[in-house]
């Protein structure tokens, strides 16, 4: 653990991933196992060394501001939908599965999402499986290019997204591709949000306490601040922007797949700046119908799994309909 214990620290690792996108497997090698030695003791850190340019991250960055510039009629238009594709309006959200906290206040942001694209004709989405559709679009001749400018995003990262897979397994002394089955399909959400400056109120947050649900996440925010990440004596410590940086996090269903061996650290955006605040998260998750079962090399000595298999949609869509009001609601409605 690198001389350091779980859950002790003080501020945010930082590592250099370029050897990542090379071929030199020493360089590789050593990477991965920096990073395993943070996913296992901090839970979060600064990648640097990646090939996207800031002015990609700042044009979608851009986008998302026009996007939520527009009328509330507007954005209406792309309301989020069955499929998780769409707008979200302020304080829609509530993270009730919180591991965190008791959390009883919405956040303070508004969002669309973008997921891994499903063409209407595809059979899952005639099958009506859960999430399986269309991206919702704003109108080309409203915001154009948005739309071109987010998918180049999402192709980049999915190109991140697969080179840290592939160094978690190595970091666990597994082939670079033993996990590359579970990715042939991920699961993807690119999810712009925008955070008006909140009022100073007990139990009110940007983004309230909570661990992320998947693999791995990345994101990427502005220069305003905000995000915060608990450490193991209960401080919460400041997770500064660093320009052209991702923060890389580990979600509960990597936790759960390596025995609990990487930590998903909590964390939570407070926007006490007086400015507007944007970010753009992006969730790296594995195919929704693949099943996710304890690594072997993350199983100990004592020959024991915390956790039974589960299906990758199953987990997922547990906490979706749980944690958006629109869900609920529309689960409500059909009882």
């Amino acid at each position: 653990m690198n001389g350091t214990e779980r859950g002790d620290f003080s501020e945010i690792p930082k590592l250099d991933v370029s050897a990542l996108y090379g071929t030199d497997e020493a360089a590789i090698a050593a990477t991965a196992a920096e990073m395993r030695g943070h996913l296992e003791t901090t839970g979060f850190l600064y990648v640097v060394g990646h090939p996207i340019t800031t002015g990609q991250i700042e044009a979608v960055r851009a986008m998302g501001k026009r996007f939520f510039a527009l009328s509330e009629d507007e954005k209406a238009k792309v309301q989020i939908d069955k499929n998780f594709r769409g707008y979200l309006k302020f304080a829609g959200s509530t993270i009730v599965t919180s591991s965190v906290e008791q959390v009883s206040k919405p956040n303070q942001s508004e969002s669309i999402f973008f997921m891994h694209e499903v063409a209407e004709d595809d059979p899952r989405a005639i099958a009506g499986l859960p999430l399986q559709g269309p991206n919702q679009w704003p109108d080309a001749e409203v915001l154009p290019g948005f739309r071109e400018t987010i998918e180049a995003y999402v192709e980049a990262m999915t190109v991140l997204g697969r080179k840290m897979a592939s160094a978690i397994a190595i970091s666990l002394g597994l082939p670079a591709d033993s996990l590359n089955r579970y990715f042939e399909d991920p699961t993807t959400f690119l999810r712009l949000l925008h955070y008006p400056p909140q009022p100073p109120e007990d139990g009110l947050f940007g983004s309230a306490p909570h661990t992320d649900y998947g693999f791995i996440t990345l994101l990427a925010q502005d220069d305003v601040g905000g995000l915060e990440v608990l450490n193991k004596n209960g401080d919460w410590v400041a997770a500064p922007p660093v320009p052209g940086a991702f923060v890389m996090n580990v979600g509960d269903i990597l936790a759960r797949w390596s025995n609990d061996l990487f930590v998903s650290t909590p964390h939570r955006v407070i926007n006490s700046s007086g400015r507007e605040r944007y970010s753009q998260p992006f969730f790296f998750d594995p195919s929704m119908d693949e099943t996710i079962k304890v690594l072997e090399p993350c199983i100990g000595p004592d020959g024991q799994e915390k956790y039974e298999p589960i299906l990758y949609r199953d987990y997922l869509m547990e906490r979706i309909d749980k944690n958006y009001h629109y869900r609920k609601k529309a689960a409500e409605q059909a009882t």
